[in-house]
């Protein structure tokens, strides 16, 4: 509880961290509820993540796929990200 205070308060937080709690929170709405079978937030989620992963990697939209499976009671949050060839 302590740490939603902090994200609602503002406290300043290691980009990961506010990323992870985000997550977290997405994914608890997302199971109470909704049946469709693409979540609407998939695409702003792939736009933040491009954002933070830019500040230290040079990567567009292009290189990042975000997909959301549903097997049995199981929900899988998968993330793919190209990184460019540094040679």
């Amino acid at each position: 509880m302590g740490s939603f205070l902090s994200f609602l308060l503002g406290e300043k937080k290691k980009t990961a961290s506010v990323a992870k709690e985000r997550l977290q929170i997405i994914l608890a709405h997302e199971r109470r509820g909704g049946s469709a079978s693409q979540p609407d937030y998939l695409p702003a989620l792939q736009r933040e993540l491009v954002a933070v992963i830019s500040k230290y990697i040079k990567i567009g939209p292009q290189d990042i796929k975000v997909n959301l499976e549903r097997q049995d009671n199981l929900e899988v949050l998968e993330v793919k990200i190209e990184l460019p060839d540094h040679r």
